[in-house]
């Protein structure tokens, strides 16, 4: 047999050959592939937090479980427990005007308002956390209350205070994005910021 006719056999066999070994690798590279190298998965899961129950001795940004609306709630402003010098100390009651039971925990937000059109007056009330805060179950008819003291607005000077005779008060239920008005013109704000004369205590049952 002549050399030409050997290398024409021999190069078809050479290209099988070749052909054979690459599939092997890429069957071996597929059969290695480590699945902690896959991306990772986009899929979110509900944050469970979100379905927790409302912590206690927090904020008063998530409702309760049973949460009055707004809409079911009126207030007032009844008598404190008296006061001392240069402040007065009263009760803040808001009462359940709907048809079925409610709950509310936590603190209120305050702040004075005026101008006969619900300008907020100064600074929102600072939380007294001291004080009880246990959800309160409000009945048709039932009231919640929170101590509510007030500092006098003749303790600052007027430069400092910036005094102007108060429309009542504007709340915000814990855990409520809306507000109520409360009328009560007996008190004079400071509108200047930087001063806050207000004070609220958890609610609390009567």
């Amino acid at each position: 047999m002549s050399a030409s006719t050997r290398a024409s056999i021999a190069r078809p066999a050479l290209a099988l050959a070749l052909a054979a070994a690459f599939a092997w690798g890429l069957a071996g590279c597929a059969a290695g592939t480590n699945p902690s190298s896959s991306p990772a998965s986009s899929v979110s899961t509900p944050d469970a937090a979100s379905d927790s129950p409302r912590p206690t001795a927090t904020s008063t940004s998530q409702p309760v479980q049973g949460q009055c609306a707004t809409s079911d709630l009126a207030g007032s402003i009844g008598k404190g427990g008296g006061g001392a010098a240069g402040h007065v100390e009263v009760t803040l009651i808001l009462t359940n005007n709907g048809s079925s039971q409610c709950s509310l925990q936590g603190w209120p937000g305050v702040s004075f308002v005026g101008n006969g059109n619900g300008t907020q007056l100064g600074s929102p009330a600072q939380f007294d956390r001291s004080t009880p805060h246990d959800t309160v179950v409000l009945q048709p008819g039932g009231t919640a209350q929170a101590p509510l003291r007030i500092a006098q607005a003749g303790n600052y000077s007027d430069s400092d205070c910036k005094p102007q005779p108060a429309d009542g008060f504007r709340v915000y239920p814990p855990g409520a994005t809306d507000s109520l008005f409360v009328k009560d013109a007996d008190f004079t704000a400071c509108t200047a910021t930087t001063v806050n004369l207000l004070t609220v205590g958890g609610l609390a049952a009567p």
